[in-house]
């Protein structure tokens, strides 16, 4: 099975998201874009790919003891961006302008304690941001550009990161299907925490 570990979305955050993209599909209809589901946005800490159902206990137990030693903390969404550039864009995403820092370094310590496992480190450094959509060729794709820069660093929602998520993907035809596998609490916050 494809893992990965990650940060759900506040309700609020997803809802503003929802609409960053609809303001971009409605100013770009013709642009060949796969749009990610509102209902399947996050924050991706660590992608670990295939992942052996023996190994689940492991990693769980891995993650969950890095969630309880990070203390809970805001995170706030803001902008609209693409990687390489919007000039070059494959991947369309919303960044993070609160809580970076801490992101960063929860998504680190993700990483060592799941390399043991045989989850070797990423290639990047870490860039924590919220993926929009995947562009799949560039027709299209000019007034999605311009829409994108209208957003400058406009807030798409602030709230409190309680745990992190172990996800399971499932593939299909009309996009993947995340099913969470375990929450983990940070810190000991209760889980669901949220305001």
């Amino acid at each position: 099975m494809r893992c990965f570990v990650a940060v759900d979305l506040a309700d609020e955050a997803r809802a503003a998201i929802a609409a960053v993209q609809a303001a971009l599909r409605a100013a770009g209809p013709r642009a060949d874009v796969r749009w990610v589901d509102p209902a399947a946005l996050h924050l991706t800490l660590k992608f670990l790919g295939a992942t052996d159902d023996a190994q689940l206990p492991q990693v769980r137990d891995a993650i969950a003891t890095v969630a309880s030693s990070h203390a809970p903390f805001r995170i706030g969404l803001a902008g609209v961006g693409a990687f390489p550039s919007l000039a070059r864009a494959r991947t369309l995403w919303a960044g993070v302008a609160r809580g970076l820092r801490e992101l960063g370094l929860l998504a680190a310590d993700v990483e060592r304690a799941v390399l043991p496992l045989g989850f070797p480190l990423e290639a990047r450094p870490f860039g924590g941001h919220v993926t929009l959509g995947r562009v799949r060729s560039p027709r299209g794709l000019g007034p999605v550009r311009d829409e994108a820069t209208g957003f400058g660093q406009r807030g798409l929602g602030d709230w409190t990161v309680a745990e992190v998520v172990l996800y399971r993907s499932h593939l299909s035809s009309s996009g993947s299907v995340y099913e969470p596998l375990a929450r983990l609490a940070l810190g000991g916050a209760p889980v669901g925490e949220d305001g």
